[in-house]
């Protein structure tokens, strides 16, 4: 199967921090990869690094083919267009109502007509299963509907490749199950690369075809959901089995 991202050798540095330390990763176009680790792992660093918000101290970053860690901002418009992000905290503008939220890449990128703007703003957040919410602003939602609503926001180019960072954090465990719901339903509708970062474990076990953990900013583990379950790899156990007692408590 074709690759659709790939990180090669990737080094990243902030200051004193080094944070990502030689990652070699590939995901193949249609699937479902699931980035694990704790807390300054380097996983939402990763993630930024496919759409140029991070440049690579060292390394390539592949998108659908093509390398990007040199691109400028003009040149990476495409590639951003192809691959849509929900930002950990949504990243909604609160000074615009839901419906301006899911439009707005619309009115920036295409030559919609406003009516053909409505239609598929409705399209939208009916794949994200929310109805009634147009003129709603950001503050009047909750946790879970931003998330939903940001994820309008981000699909609404019809990306080939879909980026989530920490998707379920803040959410109670009814609505994170939502959330991963969503995104499987997601992913087969629109048959979109995903990369999911997270730490929460059942998130990852459900959602994920493969998983990639992250430890110190190099990859310790990458394998099929069924080969981390039964890893021998001690730092990945012990994640997992922390992560376990966490989501139990």
């Amino acid at each position: 199967m074709e690759d659709f991202i790939v990180f090669k050798d990737l080094h990243k540095t902030f200051g004193p921090n080094q944070v990502l330390r030689g990652v070699d990763l590939a995901i193949r176009k249609g699937e479902t990869v699931v980035v694990l680790g704790g807390s300054g792992s380097g996983k939402s660093v990763l993630l930024r690094h496919t759409i140029g918000l991070h440049r690579p101290d060292a390394g390539e970053v592949w998108v659908d083919g093509t390398e990007i860690s040199g691109f400028d901002e003009d040149e990476l418009m495409p590639v951003r267009r192809k691959v849509g992000m929900l930002f950990q905290g949504g990243a909604l503008f609160d000074s615009m109502d839901v419906y301006d939220n899911v439009a707005f890449g619309l009115r920036e990128h295409t030559d919609m007509e406003e009516p053909e703007i409505a239609a598929r703003v409705k399209e939208l957040l009916d794949l994200v299963e929310l109805e009634n919410v147009d003129e709603l602003m950001p503050s009047d939602l909750s946790g879970g509907m931003r998330k939903r609503v940001a994820l309008a926001r981000a699909i609404a180019l019809a990306p080939a490749g879909i980026l989530y960072d920490e998707p379920t954090t803040g959410l109670d465990p009814i609505r994170a199950d939502a959330i991963n719901r969503l995104i499987i339903n997601l992913q087969r509708a629109l048959n979109a690369t995903s990369v999911v970062v997270t730490h929460d474990i059942q998130s990852a076990f459900m959602v994920g075809d493969r998983v990639a953990f992250l430890y110190e900013g190099k990859l310790e583990f990458v394998g099929s959901v069924d080969e981390a379950r039964r890893t021998k790899d001690p730092r990945l156990k012990e994640f997992l089995r922390l992560g376990s007692e966490a989501g139990r408590s």
